[in-house]
């Protein structure tokens, strides 16, 4: 029986074994025993953890994301105006934290699963919303009506659609660029909406 205690530093053990073995193997390649081995755990403990290899890879799914909520919680404890927390959350999407190679192959995987995993595809709705909802919330307090909520949905696509681009491209992505890009664009909205 183990101690009391080791049940969330076994659990983290997986999780962190997991999304390393996401990203050397890829997600349909990562089995039990190659999470086992890599945490260097025996193949059972899984099943007591979690349950199985689906729960497993749900619970690494969940703490990619609550990093990135943790992540731009950090930033807008710097942010003072509406304007300065439209630039937390992209600076939280695209900070140097979010682009590690195993972090990023395992974003990738998740989103591939998640139109085959009720619980991946209800995970990745919680990331939508909160995007889209932070988004519109301070675009509230800046530009008029609908124009708030139409913004949060195209700065989320764009978020989205650089973070995508990027990763796949050849060369390592260029973070600054790809903020300074963004934050041209929320600029251009908001002058045309004001």
């Amino acid at each position: 029986m183990p101690k009391l205690g080791m049940q969330p530093i076994r659990r983290q053990q997986l999780i962190d074994a997991t999304i390393r073995t996401i990203a050397r193997v890829g997600y349909s390649e990562t089995t039990v025993s190659r999470i086992a081995k890599e945490a260097g755990l025996s193949a059972g403990i899984i099943s007591h953890y979690f349950g199985g290899k689906q729960a497993l890879l749900e619970a690494s799914m969940a703490r990619v994301l609550f990093e990135l909520h943790d992540a731009f919680l950090k930033h807008l404890e710097e942010a003072t105006s509406p304007r300065e927390r439209l630039s937390a959350i992209i600076d939280t999407n695209f900070e140097d934290d979010q682009y590690k190679p195993e972090i990023v192959r395992a974003w990738l995987s998740f989103w591939a699963q998640v139109p085959f995993s009720p619980e991946l595809k209800r995970l990745q709705a919680i990331y939508n919303r909160r995007l889209i909802s932070n988004l519109a919330h301070e675009l509230r307090r800046i530009v008029p009506g609908d124009a708030a909520r139409d913004g949060a949905e195209i700065f989320a696509s764009l978020i989205d659609g650089f973070w995508l681009r990027s990763t796949m491209a050849e060369a390592a992505p260029n973070l600054p660029e790809i903020r300074r890009q963004i934050e041209q664009s929320i600029d251009r909205y908001i002058r045309a909406m004001a």
